[in-house]
């Protein structure tokens, strides 16, 4: 009974949180401009938070406070548009983190160096991907289209995984997640796909069919990486923030991956 009553209470804080959360996420989305940059901005450096935290953890970041700085530096650039110098600031981060690494060497790990480097780019600069994805034309359609390709694609595989999965797809990562849980949330993908390309009749039928299958393997992928980094630290959650849900990367490890192969899609002329 008092097992039943956590589950219960858990879900009931998950709705909740869901109800609350989602369609904030969508106005704010829906709103853009420094809206929706200010919003990116608070979400990346609260994930950044979680993500040296389980570096942390696991032995890998023990000197996260420069990552902290420099991420804030190159946040502020997003801000103020200065899009010409993201690019050479992540090359300039290339050459701090593992210059120190060399200089240091060996009292901070390759490990370490690495993880810290890493830290720009997920989840900071991940994060940022969803504001300019959004200042693409139509690119309302387009956050939308990955806000829900990724909840349909994890619903799919829920329910698919729990009617009939057998196989195991990373055991060792996430042990309740099957293969044909999976495969469920690809064809679940791939319906909304057709769905959406015949309501908004954006690219070509046959590009968004491809395009929804590559995001929905990519946005599992994001989320099996997230599930890898907190099993490295033992830890169930990246963070307590979001009741029922756990922290920042919890809820967004999934879109951290989707959200740049549809922006380069787009970007490159792909979806045509």
């Amino acid at each position: 009974m008092g097992v039943s009553r956590k589950l219960n209470k858990l879900m009931t804080k998950r709705v909740l949180s869901a109800l609350i959360g989602a369609p904030l996420l969508l106005f704010i989305t829906w709103l853009g401009g420094w809206y929706l940059a200010i919003l990116v901005v608070g979400l990346a450096l609260l994930a950044l938070r979680e993500f040296l935290k389980i570096g942390q953890l696991a032995s890998f970041s023990q000197r996260p406070t420069i990552a902290v700085v420099y991420c804030c530096i190159w946040l502020t650039f997003f801000l103020c548009g200065q899009v010409e110098w993201l690019l050479p600031l992540g090359v300039l981060w290339l050459i701090i983190v593992f210059g120190w690494y060399a200089l240091v060497y060996p009292k901070a790990s390759f490990s370490e160096a690495s993880y810290n480097f890493i830290s720009l780019f997920y989840p900071v600069a991940s994060f940022t991907f969803l504001y300019y994805l959004r200042e693409l034309p139509e690119g309302i359609y387009w956050c939308f289209y990955v806000f829900l390709l990724v909840w349909i694609t994890d619903t799919g595989a829920f329910f698919i995984g729990n009617a009939w999965g057998k196989n195991k797809l990373a055991p060792r990562v996430s042990p309740n997640k099957s293969v044909e849980g999976s495969i469920g949330g690809l064809i679940a993908a791939l319906i909304f796909g057709i769905v959406f390309w015949f309501i908004t009749k954006e690219g070509t039928l046959w590009t968004i069919m491809l395009l929804s299958v590559l995001t929905s393997a990519v946005s599992q992928i994001g989320d099996l990486f997230e599930s890898s980094l907190k099993r490295m630290a033992g830890v169930k959650d990246s963070g307590k923030l979001i009741p029922g849900h756990g922290g920042i990367l919890d809820r967004f490890d999934s879109f951290l991956f989707a959200l740049p192969l549809v922006y380069f899609a787009l970007v490159l002329g792909l979806v045509g």
